[in-house]
C-alpha cells in the first residue's frame, strides 16, 4: 500500500548507489520498462564504447541537451555513445561542471545495466568500462 492505495508494484534495486524504486505494474511499459541487455547487449556496448566519437555540437549548451536526450531514452546503447563521447571530450578538451555531471550520472546508469546483465562485481564493471578507454 502506497499512499492509501493498494497496488502491485515492481521493485527494481540498482547494484550501483543502492538505489530501490517502486513502480506500478500497471505502469512498467508506459514509463519504459524493459528487459535487461543480454550477453550480446553486453558486448555491443563494449563495441560502442570503443569507437570513435560521434559529431558533437562545439556549443556546450546543445551538446549537453543532445545528450539528455539520448540518456532519457532509456536505450542502454545510447546511454554508451553518451558516455563514449564525454569521456573522450573530457581527454581532449575538458568537460563543464554540468557535463561532467552528466557523464558520472550516465556511467552509473551503465554500470548498473553491466553488473544486472553479467555476473560481474561492481569493480570488475567499472574496470571493464574504464579498460574500454585505455
Amino acid at each position: 500500500e502506497v499512499l492509501g492505495e493498494k497496488k502491485q508494484y515492481y521493485i527494481l534495486r540498482l547494484p550501483v548507489g543502492d538505489m530501490k524504486v517502486m513502480i506500478p505494474i500497471s505502469n512498467g511499459e508506459g514509463v519504459g520498462l524493459r528487459e535487461v541487455i543480454d550477453s550480446d547487449g553486453v558486448q555491443e556496448v563494449m563495441h560502442i564504447l570503443r569507437q570513435q566519437s560521434s559529431a558533437m555540437s562545439p556549443n556546450w549548451n546543445r551538446r549537453y541537451r543532445a545528450n539528455l536526450e539520448k540518456i532519457k531514452t532509456g536505450d542502454v546503447f545510447e546511454v554508451a555513445e553518451v558516455v563514449r563521447n564525454l569521456v573522450k571530450r573530457d581527454r581532449e578538451k575538458g568537460l563543464s561542471s554540468g557535463e561532467r555531471k552528466m557523464l558520472e550520472n550516465a556511467r552509473q546508469i551503465l554500470l548498473s545495466e553491466l553488473v544486472l546483465a553479467t555476473e560481474w562485481e561492481e569493480d570488475k564493471a567499472e574496470s571493464m568500462l574504464d579498460g574500454a578507454f585505455a
